[in-house]
């Protein structure tokens, strides 16, 4: 008997619940999730179409998540926090991307513990080169693509090249 079918015979089974327990939905349990997660993961790994197939997919969508996040990252917001999720992704089927994933979260790592040693004066001062260089990639932006017409007059100064 297959898999599938011993799922089904495993559903079509009666439940005997314990009186005294409460009614817990166990959808909301984490490791239930992962093992249903897994489950599909490895019927798909044991056929080597749909795994080739899968990959193809799973590259595909993580590698647009990780170009997206490195064109949020001078943004304002969570520019590596969306690259880091594409690399996760990608991380689940690709070995080079677990590697990748692991170099740049000790770096990561690396940069904060050093941070954190400085010296109130180095923390201002990155923060402040950090703000020029928002202000200045939002700046090269508009001199290249006008300003946008939804931001209020007034808002901006008038400065070379903006229109």
């Amino acid at each position: 008997m297959t898999d599938i079918g011993k799922r089904e015979a495993d559903r079509s089974a009666p439940v005997e619940q314990n009186p005294d327990e409460e009614d817990v939905d166990a959808t909301a349990d984490p490791r239930t999730w992962m093992r249903w997660v897994e489950s599909r993961r490895d019927s798909i790994r044991r056929r080597p179409g749909a795994y080739r197939i899968y990959r193809i997919v799973i590259g595909i969508v993580g590698g647009i998540i990780v170009i997206g996040g490195l064109i949020a990252v001078p943004l304002p917001g969570p520019g590596w926090l969306i690259v880091f999720l594409g690399l996760a992704l990608l991380a689940t089927e690709f070995t080079w991307a677990a590697r990748l994933e692991k170099f740049a979260r000790d770096q990561v790592k690396g940069w904060t513990h050093w941070l954190g040693q400085q010296s109130i004066l180095v923390r201002i001062l990155i923060g402040l080169l950090t703000f020029a260089s928002v202000l200045a990639f939002f700046y090269g932006l508009f001199v290249l693509t006008g300003v946008p017409t939804w931001i209020p007059e007034g808002w901006i100064p008038a400065l070379p090249g903006l229109d």
